[in-house]
């Protein structure tokens, strides 16, 4: 049998390679993960995995969620003793008693009831007292709590909620697991005087999305049977005649070195995503041949971003390392799609630490330059960061 507290120190060992400061890796040496998963066995409990802790209808619901990422969320956040901290996602509790650790005065709501009570349950059996919990909807936060110094979403967010931002203290800072292009990222929003929220840091992620009124649209569309594509905010690809297309291969235009996982969602896929007009992201659980052979491996499937053209489009594939074309006009959507590719290394090859994030209302003015992300209640500008 796996010793707990010899698992947690090996946990705590580990995250020390995520860039830990020694407030965050206490508070995980003081906090015993293992009562915040019941039942499950301690090997589990103390590894670095996200573990789903509710299931419905096959698709998970809630999770614990990856020790290291909520490291870095944490660092992220930059918790002070006596923040007054907004969680939305309760989830199993143990975020909320890391949070606690850390010195903040913690509100944590969660739509789902039983979550809620589960949570409450963890956290007494931890020891952990303090922690006001409220079930809710997350999207309208909290108001009889704020204002909060921090808050922070342990679920997937497409938009910012501006009870979120009204909720918020001045100078106070926003973390979310926000859908940007396809792409799921930790952003740290900090709000400034002017009210413009601007990215303290940025970092890839992935979260069960929000429930409720929050949940936003889907960000995937159905393409045909085992294919599925991810469009830009706003964007109406015809997505039938892209399919299409994909029937009829061309030549390959080779690039310099291989392409994974992180190419296609936070790196050069996301820079596409965000600043070529028209580019879609292509998922495919069909792999066993072309063209969802020749794809980016994922883990569960093969990935790619495809870049359309009036008679034809050009994606990414990995078998070997290069750009396709595809269909009769293929060739030009090719060597625009080799632009693109290039604009990314004279950037420096930003991935999603690279970029920064400034948010304001819908409608309202932009007070930087770069690429636009339209959402239901906010306006995004992203951008790759000065560079010292």
């Amino acid at each position: 049998m796996t010793d707990p507290a010899r698992a947690q120190a090996g946990l705590v060992e580990a995250l020390r390679t995520v860039g830990c400061g020694p407030a965050v890796l206490q508070a995980f040496a003081d906090v015993p993960r293992h009562l915040f998963l019941p039942g499950h066995p301690i090997a589990v409990a103390y590894a670095d995995d996200a573990v789903p802790t509710r299931i419905v209808d096959g698709v998970a619901t809630s999770s614990a969620s990856q020790p290291s990422m909520m490291a870095i969320m944490l660092e992220q956040l930059a918790v002070r003793p006596g923040h007054r901290v907004l969680e939305i996602g309760a989830g199993t509790g143990y975020n909320a008693a890391l949070l606690a650790r850390l010195g903040a005065h913690v509100t944590s709501i969660d739509i789902d009831a039983e979550l809620v009570r589960t949570a409450a349950a963890h956290l007494a059996a931890a020891g952990v007292t303090g922690v006001d919990l409220r079930v809710g909807d997350g999207a309208l936060g909290v108001p009889d709590a704020a204002p909060f110094d921090r808050i922070v979403l342990t679920v997937g967010s497409w938009d910012l909620r501006p009870e979120w931002v009204a909720q918020l203290a001045p100078g106070g800072r926003l973390l979310l697991p926000l859908t940007v292009r396809g792409s799921q990222l930790s952003v740290a929003f900090d709000l400034g005087a002017d009210g413009v929220l601007r990215s303290d840091s940025v970092r890839g992620c992935a979260f069960i999305r929000l429930q409720g009124l929050g949940a936003g649209p889907d960000a995937v569309e159905e393409l045909r049977p085992g294919w599925s594509a991810q469009v830009a905010e706003g964007a109406s690809p015809d997505l039938a005649v892209l399919a299409d297309w994909l029937d009829a291969p061309g030549p390959v235009t080779p690039i310099d070195g291989p392409l994974e996982r992180a190419d296609v969602w936070d790196g050069l896929g996301l820079w596409l995503m965000v600043t070529v007009p028209g580019a879609v992201r292509l998922l495919t659980s069909r792999t066993a041949e072309p063209p969802g052979s020749w794809f980016v491996p994922t883990g569960h499937g093969t990935a790619t971003v495809v870049l359309p053209g009036p008679d034809g489009c050009a994606a990414l594939v990995a078998d070997p390392p290069g750009i396709r074309a595809f269909g009769p006009g293929g060739a030009a959507a090719a060597a625009r799609l080799a632009g693109c590719v290039q604009g990314w290394r004279n950037a420096g090859r930003p991935h999603a630490a690279d970029l920064r994030i400034l948010a304001v209302p819908a409608g309202a003015d932009l007070p930087a330059v770069g690429a636009v992300v339209e959402k239901e209640f906010s306006r995004l500008v992203v951008a790759p960061r000065v560079r010292a």
